[in-house]
């Protein structure tokens, strides 16, 4: 008899199965986030060239499906299986795992609300950076169209931050036919049209800055981003706030179901 795996019948029956049920969907998202992240790259033909990984200059959206799939996945296994099995050390490192997490997630809030111009910099470095290798992915393009479109801006801080991009920059030598232009999502939306005109932003900079607002967004991301921010902080701290519970309720139960676990194993070696 395994002394981590010893079953009695003071060990919380409705504490075990709820973590197990819980954590089993987490295992399962995890397992599913990972095999959307592994049939992207093999799509893009990363599987058959590993090295192509660290090629793109900016980031692969499929890396936030491996890492969060990845996280989930160990997390589930090990409170599912620890629940389960009553294993001690698994529940014990669910615990720490989200506890750390929860932790990483306090530490990042708070500074990010301490450097808060150092967040800006680096988030307008990042978006410049994937501004640069717009068409080198086609999830990395579709991920900067969506976020264009949905927060209505163009480039970090406006639409010149373009130049940065050789298809669209507007120096002399640059042959593109997107010159001095702008990707479809900066373009201001027309009800009427039914059909995305994805030429809408052709030459649209080599017009004056005054006439260029009647066809495209032309605030940046950055600054419109602070400004969802501010109209949605009940919404934003409310989710921080129900997921920090969420994580500070699944170690409470975890830390409790391997108290009754160890005092049932306690009570079998004086029997």
């Amino acid at each position: 008899m395994s002394g981590n795996q010893y079953k009695g019948n003071d060990v919380s029956c409705c504490i075990k199965y709820f973590i197990f049920g819980f954590n089993i969907l987490f295992w399962l998202l995890g397992m599913a986030l990972v095999g959307i992240g592994l049939w992207a790259w093999s799509e893009k033909g990363v599987l058959s060239n590993i090295s192509s990984i660290t090629d793109l200059g900016g980031l692969d959206p499929v890396w936030l499906f491996m890492v969060v799939g990845g996280v989930m996945f160990i997390l589930g296994f090990a409170g599912c299986i620890g629940a389960l099995r009553e294993n001690t050390f698994l529940l014990k490192f669910f615990s720490v795992f989200l506890g750390i997490i929860f932790f990483l997630e306090l530490t990042t809030g708070v500074l990010a609300f301490v450097f808060k111009d150092w967040i800006k910099d680096q988030l307008n470095l990042f978006i410049n950076n994937n501004i640069r290798a717009y068409r080198d992915d086609i999830d990395l393009q579709n991920l900067i169209d969506f976020t264009q479109e949905y927060w209505d801006c163009c480039g970090a801080f406006g639409a010149d931050d373009w130049n940065l991009n050789i298809y669209f920059n507007c120096t002399d030598g640059n042959p593109s036919r997107e010159k001095c232009g702008v990707p479809f999502s900066c373009c201001t939306k027309d009800p009427a049209e039914d059909v995305i005109n994805t030429q809408c932003g052709y030459d649209i900079r080599a017009k004056p800055d005054s006439e260029q607002k009647d066809y495209i967004n032309v605030k940046g991301c950055v600054p419109q981003f602070e400004k969802w921010l501010q109209d949605n902080l009940t919404l934003v701290a409310g989710i921080f706030i129900g997921v920090a519970l969420l994580q500070i309720f699944g170690i409470c139960l975890a830390q409790n179901l391997v108290s009754d676990i160890e005092a049932v194993q306690a009570s079998c070696f004086f029997t």
